[in-house]
């Protein structure tokens, strides 16, 4: 790490980051990706209020050295040392408990031939937190809860979820026919571990199979805003062409920002199935190369293409805890 950064590990929920020695602390979390609730940025609100616990900081606002066992506003403070911060309302990943609200149905469009884009607008948006990568619960009435990853990133304003529905899939149609009618639908929000709070500090490999995709989305959504400028490799696997809804998309984010990678695996077999399907998918990720030892992979499809991916993996190099999937959450093996 370069001498003009200082290390700022923020506890209890154990999330850390740089900070260069002229950036305030609020800055410097955001670009890291990390969410500090704050409002007027002037030390005024006391919003962004922490507890120095270890090191040494600088208030700009009057030039006065915070010692350790003081308080601070992240937005009027740079580090001098590395700083070891109290701040509880920043949660680790996975860590908010999920509540339930009501959402208004903005927009429900058909993207491709099964799958739909469903825009959500949820009340008091900015008070409403959730990290990258996780995902909600659809609640209909006298029904199971149908859970859908979020294709948005936190900062967005709308919740946006990719919903394959087909007369075959009951549940998911039955979701799509109550949203189509517009009105308000009970949402439960945020499910799921595999998710980032903060950017990663390895190159990223993510791989997605169907509608896996609305999770990734996500999470490159969320780092595009942020200052991670490690490799960023995307494998989205489809039994057909038609079913990589969002390809050009994809493509957009290859050609607009450099550290991004899109690797489309398309099966192109009516009669490939999805364990055959799924071993293609293996294989191309397999085939990258990667130094499995210095990376991080996030992981979204079926629990069989999953624990495909993460066995393959494993064997190659992988650290089992650089693994990171709901699945392992949702469907753990005995």
């Amino acid at each position: 790490m370069a001498n003009d950064h200082r290390r700022v590990v923020l506890s209890p929920s154990g999330i850390a980051f740089n900070a260069a020695r002229e950036s305030d602390l609020l800055s410097a979390a955001a670009s890291a990706g990390i969410e500090v609730p704050a409002a007027c940025r002037n030390g005024v609100c006391e919003i962004c209020e922490a507890r120095l616990m270890a090191g040494l900081a600088l208030n700009t606002r009057n030039q006065q050295t915070i010692e350790a066992g003081e308080q601070l506003m992240m937005c009027r403070t740079t580090a001098l040392t590395d700083l070891d911060l109290e701040i509880s309302a920043v949660m680790a990943a996975g860590n908010k408990q999920p509540g339930k609200y009501q959402a208004k149905v903005v927009d429900v469009r058909s993207i491709s031939h099964d799958v739909y884009r469903v825009e959500l607008q949820l009340p008091r948006r900015r008070e409403l937190s959730f990290h990258a990568g996780q995902y909600l619960s659809v609640n209909l009435p006298d029904a199971e809860p149908c859970y859908f990853s979020i294709a948005s990133s936190p900062s967005a304003q709308n919740i946006e979820l990719h919903i394959q529905a087909t007369p075959e899939w009951v549940s998911a149609q039955k979701v799509i026919d109550a949203l189509t009618s517009g009105g308000e639908v009970t949402v439960e929000l945020p499910h799921g571990k595999a998710c980032l709070a903060s950017t990663p500090e390895k190159p990223l490999l993510l791989v997605a199979a169907g509608t896996g995709f609305a999770q990734m989305k996500s999470l490159v959504d969320y780092l595009r805003e942020t200052s991670y400028e490690h490799p960023v490799k995307l494998y989205w696997g489809v039994r057909r062409h038609e079913d990589m809804y969002l390809r050009s998309l994809a493509q957009q984010w290859q050609e607009e920002w450099p550290p991004f990678t899109f690797l489309p695996v398309v099966g192109d077999d009516e009669d490939n199935d999805w364990s055959g399907h799924h071993a293609q998918l293996v294989r191309a990720v397999l085939a990258s190369g990667a130094n499995w030892k210095k990376v991080e992979v996030h992981a979204s499809g079926s629990p069989t293409m999953v624990y495909t991916l993460m066995d393959a993996l494993v064997e190659a190099g992988l650290p089992e805890g650089a693994f990171f999937s709901d699945v392992l959450e949702y469907a753990p093996r005995a």
